[in-house]
């Protein structure tokens, strides 16, 4: 059987979804599906944190903490410590400064 799929997951999702000798603990096609749910929120959540910085006229921290909140709300749909791994992605896309301590709030 061929693996077709083409988009690399990064170590970083891997981690979420691993035990601890690195097995994953759900099947293939669901951490794949997983990780493109996640990776795009984080995508699509890059215009609403910048248009929140502006309106707002808070700090990034301001605004990764204010999303993060949102991204643990059960209705996210988002497992784990994936709420988390989205918020570092986000800051990571925007450039903005990732603050650890913001990280264990959001998971």
């Amino acid at each position: 059987m061929s693996d077709a799929f083409q988009i690399p997951v990064p170590p970083s999702f891997h981690a979420v979804h691993a035990d601890a000798r690195g097995r994953l603990r759900l099947p293939l096609a669901e951490y794949r599906a997983r990780y493109e749910l996640c990776e795009d929120l984080a995508q699509m959540l890059v215009e609403r944190a910048q248009t929140l910085r502006f309106d707002l006229g808070v700090t990034e921290a301001d605004v990764l903490q204010r999303i993060g909140q949102g991204l643990r709300e059960p209705g996210a749909g988002l497992q784990g410590g994936e709420p988390a791994w989205v918020l570092r992605r986000l800051a990571e896309l925007l450039d903005w400064p990732w603050d650890e301590a913001l990280g264990g709030a959001a998971g």
